[in-house]
């Protein structure tokens, strides 16, 4: 009988491991790592020159460890709002499985380790905007704007629009305009991304009285401003071929790919309301808009790459 227990108790410990290790990596929001890495990657492709391979992997994962170490300290900030929050109470902070100064220390650690090591690989003007990436969405977006305006996710959005130019700086050792402009559409894609997630969770962000537009200026304003930002983005993501570095590849891309997502920002502003500007259709084309913005601006990136590699 004794050894069945042993044996019952050996086999729990790594499942129990394994579900504190998944804890950890929560933490990093590894979802939102995706498309940051993906366009950091694509900063180091489309730079002129190239990086050793070792160094290239390096600089990729200190983008990586950097973005995942600003999730870390934004849900350790967030944690009070994120109890009380639906699609948020389960994470390892609020749940308790995770203690606060814990999650704090795991978060500061990797951002400093992030930055230090790009400096060391590759250079210190990509360490240093790797540092005000950080920065920036710890600081200025977490802590000062999310609470306190609707235009949290405008300005704040600024900080997941690094990562290209990190890219970029990690090869060349400066920041020129190019990097600036993919900087600039992933500015304006933030704004209908986010804003479209926000029209189907504005329940949640209302209860913990975070300033979201759906909150502040109701559904039908923020159905408008994801149209308008949508209207704005997609000539910008033709800015890459009409400046000339990037080629037909990238364009007929960027055509067919922002067709589609004008398609859903028209379907969003169209989506049926009551008087108080509430939907009557359970914010179906918000939540379609929100899942296609992601796949848009990996394909967009992707397809920037692929011009590159092409075209040359």
């Amino acid at each position: 009988m004794s050894d069945l227990t042993a044996s019952s108790a050996s086999e729990a410990l790594p499942a129990q491991d394994l579900s504190e290790v998944r804890d950890w990596v929560t933490l990093l929001k590894p979802r939102v790592i995706s498309l940051v890495v993906l366009t950091g990657v694509v900063g180091l492709i489309v730079a002129p020159g190239t990086l050793p391979p070792a160094l290239a992997i390096a600089a990729v994962l200190c983008i990586a460890l950097g973005a995942g170490a600003a999730g870390a300290i934004n849900m350790w900030y967030d944690r009070d709002i994120d109890a009380r929050m639906k699609r948020t109470a389960r994470r390892p902070i609020p749940a308790g499985r995770i203690e606060p100064g814990a999650a704090l220390a795991y978060g500061v650690s990797l951002a400093t380790a992030s930055v230090l090591i790009m400096g060391l690989a590759t250079n210190w003007v990509a360490a240093g905007v790797l540092a005000l990436s950080i920065a920036f969405y710890v600081v200025v977006y977490t802590m000062w704007l999310k609470r306190r305006t609707s235009q949290n996710i405008v300005i704040g959005g600024a900080a997941g629009a690094f990562p290209p130019v990190i890219g970029w700086a990690a090869v060349t050792g400066d920041v020129t305009l190019e990097p600036l402009i993919l900087f600039a559409i992933i500015f304006f894609w933030t704004p209908p991304h986010f804003w479209a997630l926000s029209l189907f969770a504005h329940a949640d962000y209302e209860r913990v009285g975070v300033p979201m537009l759906p909150v502040t200026h109701g559904a039908r304003e923020t159905r408008k401003q994801v149209l308008l930002y949508t209207l704005l983005l997609v000539p910008l993501t033709l800015a890459p071929t009409l400046l000339g570095f990037a080629g037909w590849v990238y364009a007929a891309a960027a055509l067919l790919l922002g067709a589609e997502f004008l398609r859903h920002a028209l379907a969003v502003w169209r989506d049926r309301q009551d008087p108080a500007g509430r939907s009557l259709s359970g914010d179906v084309p918000a939540r379609k808009a929100f899942r296609y913005s992601l796949s848009y601006l990996g394909l967009l990136f992707i397809a920037l790459a692929v011009d590159r590699m092409i075209l040359g």
